[in-house]
Formats: structure tokens, sequence, C-alpha cells
């Protein structure tokens, strides 16, 4: 189970329409172990973030393309936040929509790796543990 999730969320962080949290949840209820479940999904999620990273760096110059993961819309209201938050709209990578475009632009931006990764791993393991913290909260297992 726990490698479903793993798989789960990296797949979630990227441009493929997956939802973590279902599996996440499924698990918690049938009694797997919250500490590692957060472990697993976040690391998981981080490591799709870091695929986005990766992407923008290095695949901008095929951005005219239809293969293309993001139209120049979603790319420009990225931009935008980045521009006018700087690297802490890293903190709004969990959110549907706005985070993978967000994870893309700072590796397209070039925001050095180890700042990229500390503030995604805050975004994305916040998320996971407000998640499995209501849950444990509303229905303990």
């Amino acid at each position: 189970m726990y490698l479903s999730i793993f798989l789960t969320a990296l797949l979630a962080a990227t441009i493929l329409p997956v939802q973590s949290e279902i599996l996440v949840v499924a698990a918690q209820q049938q009694g797997y172990n919250l500490w590692w479940l957060w472990v697993v999904a976040s690391a998981g999620n981080t490591l799709g973030s870091v695929i986005n990273y990766v992407l923008g760096r290095y695949l901008l110059q095929f951005q005219d393309r239809r293969w293309f993961p993001f139209k120049a819309n979603t790319l420009e209201k990225g931009h935008w936040w980045f521009e006018r938050y700087g690297k802490w709209s890293l903190l709004l990578a969990w959110t549907p929509f706005l985070g993978d475009p967000l994870t893309f632009i700072a590796g397209m931006l070039r925001l050095r790796f180890w700042q990229f990764l500390i503030l995604v791993f805050v975004s994305k393991a916040g998320r996971y543990a407000v998640l499995l913290g209501i849950m444990q909260l509303f229905w303990p297992q």
C-alpha cells in the first residue's frame, strides 16, 4: 500500500489528473501507520514537484509544441504569482491548478534547488499533515 501511495502522490504532483488524498485517507481508515502515510505521501508528492522543476529548467524551449504540459496563460498566472511573492509562493505548491505551474516556473527561473526543495516539502507535507490530522480527529482509527 505504501508504494501505491508514493506513486499516486508522485503522479498527483505532475500534470496528470491524479488525486492522492483519497488513497491516503483510505489507508488511514484501514489502520495504516499515520507517520508512514505522512512520510511516504509527502516524499512522493515532493518528488513529483521536483520533476516539474526539472522540466521547467530544461524544457521551456519547447513551449510552442502541442505536447508541452502547460498552456501559455497558466504559465503567465504562475509567473505572476512567482514574481509577486517570490520563492515564498512555493508554499502554495499544494494547491490544485496553481501548484504545478509554480513548481515548473521555479525551475524555469532557476531558483536554487535546495530552497525549492525545502519550501515545496513544507507545503506538501503540511497539506498531508492537515489532512491526516483532520481525519484522525473526526474519524480516529
